[in-house]
């Protein structure tokens, strides 16, 4: 049995330590807080009475807004001299091996974790629910965990994002039997390169979809299709995996899961997984259609062999529509009732950064949305095209002007990577126009490949469209958008950086008076 102690003495080695181990810890540290499953997690520990303070390189809305309100106590940058004594240290991927914090830990021998090492310690129940896939599990997870505790099964969650109805992004209230955590397939830390959802132990799994990203870790497709092969492999006899039977790779990982070799042969043939599918593929268990969406409304139907079922949301997004699919498939399989189900989307009202209409610039409506790969931009231009290019405001008519969908894009490290240039082709043709702007600065180490800058990815870009810029003044790209925005236009900024308050500045601009 593990041995109990107080408080950690500098002097013991410097370990990523099993928190359980450690019984009067009062403070704890996290480098890299304001990354949005950090900051989740910082929030729930102040809730559990600790003292909490953190660190980053820099603090964006709402992450740092979040974190403010909650009473949390942060600086910019990396000082040792203002981190105190904590009993924990918490290590974000932001760390590198030069930061001081970083060498700080070791050097002083302060026990330290991984946060999937800190959530698998303390979060995960004997119902382990894990959303995985390319994109979709923060919205699924969020809204998992928002039908859940209006059912009553009183869930543990963790998700990286702000949810417009619930307070906290992450909670583990008293007597909890179920957990729901968004499945990250980005690595663990510095010093384990296995992918976070492996800490979660599913017994339930939803899978939206799996589609090549994170060229920085993933140097090829297969390497990270065998990360999903190895998740649904983790899932028990009785267990439940749900999954978007629509997307390729996931038929190709069921069919793993199916075989001898993923099933393994210890099991017998009547007690496997059990399976669920949906999509809008005629063959998927659960089945939605008549997909409906306006500026402010998502609506479509879902059918369950001969029962119909009519959802209505206050969101915006027509993927939407299979994302919430794939929730009501797994939370009917555990036994929430459908009619509750429906009630709780029609009062859930999305997340920030996503789809999130920030105001407007001339009149034309100003979006924010965490898209940093070129898939997930291609999903978000091509909802809103489909609402502002066949639902168009009375202005366009009145003016005669032709509405237009203004993309600004920052993807994140991992498609800035050479792997990822095939990736770009034609994801931005819903936009009529892309404006690539500064990047952010990337560290990178002796020997390894550059990673993309601006011009060279808006090149990239218009190899296959015809309006792309470049601009890597922030002031000269604001003044643009004020001056050709019109609005009868939609804008909007895709990437998972904060944009420098460049959002903040075009929507402070009131749209000029009309007669």
């Amino acid at each position: 049995m593990a041995k109990r102690f107080g408080r950690i003495k500098k002097n013991n080695p410097s370990k990523s330590v099993n928190i359980r181990e450690i019984r009067f810890i009062k403070h704890i540290h996290f480098i890299g807080i304001c990354g949005v499953g950090m900051g989740a997690l910082a929030v729930l520990w102040k809730k559990k009475g600790w003292k909490v303070t953190g660190s980053d390189v820099g603090f964006y809305p709402p992450i740092s807004t979040h974190l403010k309100n909650h009473g949390i106590e942060y600086y910019a940058g990396w000082h040792p001299d203002k981190m105190g004594q904590p009993d924990l240290v918490v290590v974000g991927n932001v760390a590198g091996s030069e930061n001081p914090e970083w060498q700080f830990v070791r050097t002083e021998k302060i026990p330290y974790v991984s946060y999937p090492e800190l959530i698998a310690q303390n979060l995960i129940k004997e119902n382990s629910i894990v959303c995985a896939g390319t994109y979709g599990k923060t919205s699924t997870t969020a809204l998992l965990a928002w039908i859940l505790k209006n059912a009553k099964f009183n869930p543990t969650y963790m998700f990286g994002g702000l949810s417009l109805n619930l307070d906290m992004s992450a909670d583990d209230p008293e007597n909890s039997q179920w957990s729901i955590m968004v499945g990250d397939e980005y690595k663990t830390s510095r010093w384990d390169k296995r992918a976070k959802f492996f800490f979660y132990k599913p017994t339930h799994l939803l899978l939206t979809a799996v589609n090549w990203d994170h060229a920085d870790i993933y140097k090829t497709e297969e390497e990270y299709l065998n990360a999903f092969r190895e998740l649904v492999k983790m899932i028990p006899q009785n267990g439940l995996m749900v999954a978007c039977t629509d997307n390729d790779n996931v038929n190709g990982i069921i069919s793993y899961l199916l075989s001898p070799i993923g099933r393994d042969m210890r099991y017998e043939i009547k007690d496997t997984t059990k399976i669920i599918s949906y999509g809008k593929n005629s063959d998927a268990d659960y089945r939605y259609s008549e997909v409906k969406q306006t500026k402010t409304d998502l609506s479509f139907k879902i059918m369950l062999r001969d029962t119909c079922y009519v959802i209505n949301a206050p969101i915006i997004g027509d993927y939407m529509a299979e994302n919430i699919c794939g929730i009501f498939a797994l939370a009917c399989q555990i036994g929430v009732a459908p009619e509750s189900i429906i009630k709780s989307l029609l009062e859930f009202k999305g997340l920030k950064r996503r789809l999130e209409k920030r105001g407007e610039l001339n009149g034309a409506d100003v979006y924010d949305d965490i898209a940093h790969s070129p898939l997930k931009a291609k999903y978000v231009l091509e909802a809103l095209r489909n609402i502002y290019h066949t639902t168009p405001s009375p202005l366009l008519h009145k003016e005669g002007a032709t509405p237009r969908l203004i993309a600004i894009f920052e993807p994140n490290t991992g498609n800035r990577q050479r792997e990822a240039v095939p990736a770009y082709a034609n994801a931005f043709a819903a936009a009529d126009e892309v404006i690539i702007p500064r990047l952010t600065a990337i560290k990178t180490r002796v020997g390894e490949p550059k990673s993309l800058e601006g011009e060279q990815l808006a090149e990239i870009i218009s190899k296959t469209h015809t309006n792309v810029k470049y601009l890597g003044n922030d002031e000269e790209l604001v003044n643009y958008l004020k001056q050709k925005t019109r609005a009868s236009d939609a804008v909007v900024f895709c990437g998972s950086h904060g944009f420098r308050g460049m959002i903040e500045k075009i929507i402070s601009l009131r749209p000029p008076l009309r007669p």
